[in-house]
């Protein structure tokens, strides 16, 4: 009796464990092996990049600013127009600065006249100083023969010793006044150098000013600095422009270059001279990266691509791209192919097949990364198979049953 209690026992359980086992298979999810894309983990090298977006822009484009404050008074060509270097873009009202050009060639010719004044009246001055020690050393002359022939009569007895020391007298103080003529001269010059220098200088700085405005009349009427395509152009008759604002465009649309923005987490991995692939439409292009913008902005640096081929037919100003910024090399990594699962380093729930038929969910830990694999740092080993494909929807699941 005893036996058979236990013999019935066994059944049931048996019965149970196996219905349980039944049971669990059958809630098991199925997924079409179809909706699925398997890829095989290998060991191998890895090229390390970091994603970038890129916006395709004229190698070379000259913005033109309103040289001042002013309003528009025509617009000769249209934005998409095709211009040569020196072809007027617009026609700026500049009539107050035509009237502050007139009033300043008044100043010039008023300057230049009183230069001209300065400098005849200091000739004049000079020439009177001088004149006054032509004569002064003639007295002086004279005076020194005196005292010459009063020393002689003295000699002889026809003179007085005090007619001597007054003709000494008188001669030396002749001297005395023909060198303070010297010296007022000299200090004379010096001081009509100086007046006519600061005089000059008048004249020099109201010239820069006319050449100035000589420019801003040039450029009123907005010519065009080069050869190229206009892109941009104030288009309103009578709109008011501010001094520095932009009015027109010209852009070399021969050659591209390619403004890329990476995260600024991501930035530190992005400097000059790093090897860029830009996947525009259906084509890889390859760059440098040639310029980094020292600031964030919006939690983005801005850097400029370079590209090997600039003049590429594939190249429109303004289309987008996706842009691989190459900083490192590593050898003999595990890794695994890239897909729609990776969104940056970190930890994934992965689904890993085991046997032929059936998925896993598997924590693994991924790090570097470039366009075709990812580095597996922990809980892959090469030889596995892990789906790569969008797995959201299964996020619940801990295995997956694959049907044919």
């Amino acid at each position: 009796m005893a036996r058979r209690r236990w013999c019935r026992y066994g059944v049931l359980a048996f019965c149970l464990v196996a219905g349980t086992c039944v049971l669990l298979t059958g809630l098991e999810k199925n997924i079409d092996r179809r909706d699925i894309r398997l890829a095989q983990v290998d060991s191998g090298e890895l090229e390390t990049t970091v994603t970038a977006s890129g916006r395709v822009v004229p190698a070379y484009e000259e913005i033109i600013n309103s040289p001042v404050t002013t309003r528009v008074e025509a617009v000769y060509v249209q934005s998409g127009d095709s211009v040569r270097a020196g072809t007027p873009l617009l026609q700026l009202d500049l009539s107050a600065e035509q009237t502050g050009y007139e009033k300043m060639l008044d100043r010039l010719r008023m300057s230049r006249q009183e230069l001209s004044q300065l400098q005849l009246a200091s000739q004049t001055q000079l020439s009177e100083l001088a004149m006054q020690i032509s004569v002064k050393e003639m007295q002086v002359n004279r005076m020194e023969i005196d005292v010459l022939n009063e020393r002689r009569l003295d000699s002889l007895g026809s003179g007085t010793g005090e007619r001597v020391r007054m003709a000494e007298t008188a001669c030396a103080t002749a001297v005395l006044e023909l060198r303070q003529l010297r010296e007022r001269l000299s200090n004379e010059r010096l001081r009509c150098r100086a007046a006519e220098e600061v005089q000059q200088l008048g004249v020099s700085s109201i010239e820069k000013d006319i050449a100035l405005m000589e420019a801003t009349l040039r450029r009123g009427q907005i010519p065009a600095p080069h050869d190229g395509v206009l892109t941009y152009i104030v288009t309103e008759i009578g709109s008011q422009v501010a001094a520095g604002e932009k009015v027109a465009v010209v852009s070399n649309l021969s050659k591209f270059k390619i403004m890329g923005e990476v995260a600024e987490g991501s930035s530190d991995r992005v400097g000059i001279g790093s090897r860029v692939e830009a996947r525009i439409g259906g084509a890889v292009l390859s760059g440098i990266v040639s310029n980094i913008t020292p600031q964030a902005k919006g939690g983005v640096v801005s850097f400029v691509v370079s590209l090997d081929d600039p003049g590429n037919s594939r190249l429109r100003s303004g289309l987008r791209s996706e842009l691989s910024v190459t900083y490192g090399y590593k050898d003999d990594v595990v890794r695994m192919p890239s897909g729609a699962y990776f969104k940056g380093p970190g930890e994934y729930r992965m689904f890993v097949l085991e046997g032929t038929d059936r998925l896993v969910r598997r924590t693994v830990r991924v790090g570097d990364s470039n366009r075709d694999y990812v580095e597996v740092l922990s809980g892959l080993s090469p030889g596995d198979k892990v789906v790569i494909s969008d797995m959201d929807i299964y996020k619940n699941k801990k295995s997956l049953k694959i049907k044919d």
